[in-house]
């Protein structure tokens, strides 16, 4: 996936956040295989998805939160 705002293709914070806001399935599919290459991807799901929960509208930030937990607590 090609970020907006950055000029690289790293799984920055910032690249995970326009993952998880505009990516499709295939986008998700690579950041779930990331995830499972070095699981401290996890921690910067995590982080990133604290900043949306609060909106209950903002359901695939609540699905990737569920979804890190759910691996760092297996």
């Amino acid at each position: 996936m090609t970020h907006r705002h950055l000029n690289h293709q790293k799984l920055t914070l910032a690249a995970i956040d326009d993952v998880i806001a505009r990516g499709r399935r295939q986008d998700w599919e690579e950041l779930r295989r990331a995830v499972l290459a070095d699981q401290a991807f996890l921690e910067k799901i995590l982080q990133v998805c604290r900043a949306h929960v609060a909106d209950p509208h903002a359901q695939r930030y609540h699905f990737w939160k569920h979804y890190a937990e759910g691996r760092l607590a297996a």
